[in-house]
């Protein structure tokens, strides 16, 4: 007897980039307990692909237009509580890798690590197992004790990722800037950086602020 499609992995890859696309097709394609049912090539799209094919797992992009992967993990996971979304991202930050977690995702994989854990990490998934790499393992640990920064110092370090300096920071947002100076003092300490410029680095490379 030849075996039934039923018993594959029923798979929806959502990715912006088509040559992304193709590479995971590719590897997919020569599994023969996989399928891929569908793709998409943003978050809206997602969200109508996976009412149409129910997938048994999600591969979900996070930079996409028109509705982020997050954003789409979410919907996603309020719509169908038992959606299994593996991320797939080019960002190793702490934070972002949290917000995702949080949100209902299975797993969080590296593109850069793909070939080598990509096939691995989807049947540990649709097995109800959840799935980090030592990297993403790691990074999350690196900053498990660090002080979060508030919504607040969030706010002004997004302010000085935009190329604002103190004055105009504070007539933004209508604080003095005294208080602004306060509170680039407490980023630049709970991020442990060296100046406003090294603090705008580590909060992108973390995922607290996005371009």
């Amino acid at each position: 007897m030849t075996s039934v499609s039923t018993s594959q992995i029923r798979i929806l890859s959502v990715d912006d980039h088509p040559v992304v696309r193709q590479g995971i097709a590719g590897l997919i394609g020569i599994q023969t307990d996989m399928l891929l049912v569908s793709e998409a090539c943003n978050g809206r799209e997602a969200i109508q692909q996976f009412r149409i094919h129910h997938p048994d797992v999600t591969l979900m992009d996070l930079q996409m237009p028109e509705m982020n992967g997050l954003d789409a993990l979410i919907a996603l996971r309020n719509e169908f509580p038992d959606a299994k979304v593996v991320v797939l991202t080019t960002y190793a930050g702490d934070v972002q890798i949290l917000r995702a977690l949080k949100a209902g995702a299975q797993a969080y994989l590296l593109k850069n690590t793909l070939h080598k854990e990509l096939i691995d990490t989807i049947r540990a998934v649709h097995a109800g197992k959840k799935s980090l790499s030592p990297e993403i393992s790691y990074e999350i640990a690196e900053h498990s004790t660090d002080d979060a920064l508030t919504p607040a110092e969030i706010l002004v370090l997004r302010l000085i990722v935009a190329g604002n300096a103190n004055k105009q920071i504070a007539d933004q947002l209508s604080i003095s800037e005294e208080t602004v100076k306060s509170r680039v003092k407490c980023i630049l300490s709970k991020l442990g950086a060296n100046d406003r410029t090294h603090a705008a680095m580590i909060g992108l490379k973390r995922g607290i602020i996005e371009l």
